[in-house]
């Protein structure tokens, strides 16, 4: 595992945790974005991690949007379009992972902040956290995916009116509109979301991974592909030893051994 400046990595037997700590909000700076990148594409090719935990470092956020210090110095529309590409490439990246990531959303999730979260599979949040895309009131747009994610979570409607008013919402306001899974008390958070890490770790993870893919994929087709795809990826996952195992385990009355074999 490679050393960072900006990334605190833990690991508790198969789930890896990683703590964004750029302190005081844990803004996306160039730098953070790029060891964000890194270390999580050192998850993926890490066969004994099963499960990456992002969270962020301290209690005021965690991430409370881009760096405005590099926004400011912006003085073209190409090189913002070239910052925002960027951006999403890299939340692409984790979006696109074949094992589930889970933001742990601790404070404050803000702007790029929850773009990020967005591109996470599964978002676990602290009772105090809150929610909201601020761009607007800087005079400016998300550009890492707060238009496009939200829309397809929340529908295009709760999109528009948290993208245009900057509005900031409550943990159980993000729960009832299913910007989040859960929400569980801030004393509560980690253990909660690492109980619910080591679960999904326990699974087979080839199952898990073609889940992850079916529903990415299938989401962008008419409901016929969808399910031809699902057939197609059920039969894939059914050449598979940890298919025998699992079934031979429920025979027997015992808990599967799943090796990803």
């Amino acid at each position: 595992m490679s050393a960072f400046e900006y990334m605190r990595i833990n690991r508790e037997d198969s789930v890896t945790i990683l703590t964004i700590d750029h302190p005081p909000a844990n803004a996306l700076s160039q730098k953070v974005m790029e060891e964000l990148e890194k270390s999580v594409l050192e998850f993926e090719a890490d066969s004994t991690a099963k499960v990456l935990m992002i969270t962020g470092a301290g209690n005021f956020a965690f991430v409370a949007g881009a760096d405005i210090r590099e926004l400011i110095k912006i003085d073209s529309a190409s090189k913002a379009e070239e910052l925002a590409l960027r951006g999403q490439e890299i939340l692409s990246k984790i979006e696109n992972l074949s094992k589930p990531v889970m933001a742990v959303i601790n404070a404050v999730c803000l702007g790029g902040g929850n773009e990020l979260a967005m591109a996470c599979h599964l978002r676990i949040a602290s009772d105090r956290a809150r929610f909201g895309q601020p761009e607007i009131n800087l005079g400016i747009i998300p550009g890492f995916g707060g238009t496009q994610r939200l829309a397809r979570i929340c529908g295009p409607s709760k999109a528009f009116e948290l993208n245009v008013t900057g509005d900031l919402i409550p943990a159980s306001e993000a729960l009832r509109i299913g910007l989040v899974n859960r929400v569980v008390r801030d004393e509560e958070l980690m253990k909660e979301a690492l109980g619910l890490a080591k679960k999904i770790a326990s699974k087979g993870p080839k199952a898990v991974s073609l889940i992850l893919d079916a529903i990415r994929k299938g989401i962008q087709m008419p409901l016929d592909q969808g399910l031809a795809y699902e057939a197609k990826l059920f039969g894939k996952v059914c050449e598979t030893r940890d298919m025998r195992e699992g079934l031979m385990a429920f025979i027997e009355k015992r808990q599967p051994q799943f090796t990803g074999q």
